[in-house]
């Protein structure tokens, strides 16, 4: 790694660290320009697997890269890269299957395309090499432009194999079927997530008031036995239980990010 590779790691993790402490869509914008790159690197290769412009890939992977940023824990010692290729790569599977689940090829075009195999067939025999868009569309009396989108058509409704490859390395391949998430792993994922807000969320109370909430909750001690422990009443502990929850559900309210004006 490079120094600058170093630095600009570096620069990343302290707005990170920043944006945790104090959310802003100024903060948020930045560190997305900051890993932009990422996010174009991924679109790329799966641009290479499908009929979807790059274009359009890229734009649904900021949204993933939003969301990495929004619940990445610089704490966890985890490089933020690694944390957010899910996040960038799933956005752009879940934009691809749900457009392929939708994409409606009109009659016509599929009779067209139909027809343009067979026109294919036909000139290459009488030209003796493959004949181009503008050829083909010519001899179906149609422009090379709608021809083109038919063919796009096509391409998108069809499936994408869970075989494709996806990222090409030195000494193996990864395909789009190894990219999927694990549903398990997601669903712990999730809960992982949950504890880490509830632990920053009991951070934020008075010592006791938090002593006491994870006396009774977390080691299930009686009211009486945490008023022992605490030195307090056990009324006391009821109310420091009370107005402990109310202040941790406000905690826990989502932020919601003033938008530049």
């Amino acid at each position: 790694m490079t120094a600058t590779q170093s630095s600009l790691r570096s620069n990343c993790m302290e707005l990170l660290m920043a944006y945790q402490q104090n959310p802003s869509v100024a903060l948020r914008n930045k560190l997305v320009r900051m890993n932009a790159g990422l996010v174009r690197k991924i679109a790329h290769r799966v641009s290479h697997q499908c009929a979807e412009p790059y274009e359009d890939l890229e734009q649904i992977g900021y949204l993933g890269l939003i969301r990495a940023i929004e619940r990445f824990n610089p704490s966890q010692g985890c490089a933020f890269s690694s944390f957010a290729v899910p996040y960038i790569r799933g956005e752009m599977l879940h934009f691809l299957r749900d457009r392929g689940s939708s994409i409606k090829v009109p009659r016509r075009w599929q009779d067209l395309q139909k027809e343009g195999q067979k026109v294919r067939v036909t000139l290459a025999k009488k030209l003796g090499y493959q004949p181009n868009d503008t050829e083909i569309a010519e001899a179906l009396g149609i422009s090379a432009y709608e021809w083109r989108e038919i063919k796009l058509a096509v391409k998108n409704r069809l499936p994408l194999s869970l075989d494709a490859t996806v990222c090409q390395q030195v000494d193996s391949s990864i395909t789009l079927g190894e990219t999927l998430p694990d549903a398990r792993y997601q669903a712990l994922q999730r809960l992982e997530e949950d504890r880490q807000q509830l632990q920053r969320a009991l951070s934020q109370l008075e010592d006791k008031t938090r002593a006491a909430i994870e006396f009774v909750f977390f080691n299930e001690l009686s009211r009486k036995e945490v008023a022992e422990r605490i030195g307090v009443s056990p009324m006391t502990v009821t109310r420091r239980i009370q107005r402990g929850l109310e202040q941790m559900m406000v905690f826990l309210q989502p932020q919601t990010l003033q938008t530049d004006p």
